[in-house]
């Protein structure tokens, strides 16, 4: 883990392109994931973001880019979805959806079966499979084991991700680093520098891509190590640092909020 104090100044000056995890980096987490809800001010903050760095802002979610939509309606960003198996390049442009597989759907169904009568939220994602066991920890050791034990019947190139309370089981081709990737090379992202915000294991990978890009990587309230190169102490850290670099007037804003 290589995180530093303090961003001086926060932002150089530059053209920025901006990357940003959902849950637990702009929403505190809930126990169930439909239990969140979006604030008028951060919708206008990321309205106003969006509008400053020229459209250079896309979400990098877990989440299935219908479910972002509903949650953050009316807006509408660019976003990758379920770690980049689902893409909207343009806010009203055409969402390239995934499809659940049938033997991820019959897997689902034989989890539900064991646990999601025991306060467990089994959450189907299309080709991603993701465990919920915020309301009953004392079940991830539980679900972990389920999800590795089906990589031994699922066709190859599947693997599990763990998270901070949950566990998800995902193809090998969902991954953050790939979809920044492909914003990067598109207008208006291309010929700008990648700031990242996340705050779990699964956005190690985007991390990692935005450090090779010579960008910044932040991870919302770091537990063990991280590629991140800065750290941030918690949500509401999170946004102010967000308006404070990107609306306050030339960027004058305090780092304070950045930890190691």
């Amino acid at each position: 883990m290589n995180i530093q104090a303090d961003l001086t100044p926060p932002l150089p000056e530059g053209r920025w392109a901006l990357f940003l995890d959902i849950d637990g980096t702009l929403l505190e987490h809930a126990a169930h994931p439909d239990a969140v809800l979006v604030s008028e001010e951060l919708r206008v903050l990321l309205q106003t973001i969006e509008r400053r760095l020229d459209g250079a802002l896309a979400f990098i979610t877990g989440r299935s880019i219908a479910a972002v939509d509903h949650l953050f309606a009316p807006l509408k960003l660019r976003i990758a979805g379920l770690y980049g198996l689902e893409h909207r390049l343009v806010p009203d442009g055409p969402i390239e959806a995934a499809d659940e597989p049938a033997d991820m759907a019959a897997l689902a169904d034989e989890i539900e079966l064991e646990l999601a009568s025991q306060a467990v939220y089994v959450e189907r994602k299309g080709p991603v499979l993701a465990i919920h066991t915020r309301a009953a920890p004392q079940l991830l050791a539980r679900a972990t084991e389920l999800v590795e034990a089906a990589l031994e019947r699922l066709p190859k190139g599947y693997r599990v991700i763990a998270g901070n309370a949950g566990v998800e089981l995902m193809p090998l081709e969902a991954a953050k680093g790939a979809a920044i990737r492909r914003f990067m090379q598109l207008d208006p992202f291309t010929g700008r520098r990648p700031v990242f915000l996340g705050d779990d294991t699964s956005d190690e990978n985007g991390f990692e891509t935005v450090n090779a890009a010579g960008g910044i990587s932040i991870r919302v309230k770091p537990q063990g190590e991280t590629a991140a190169r800065f750290a941030i102490e918690d949500v509401a850290s999170a946004i102010a640092w967000l308006e404070a670099n990107f609306v306050e007037p030339a960027a004058q804003a305090s780092s304070r909020n950045l930890v190691a």
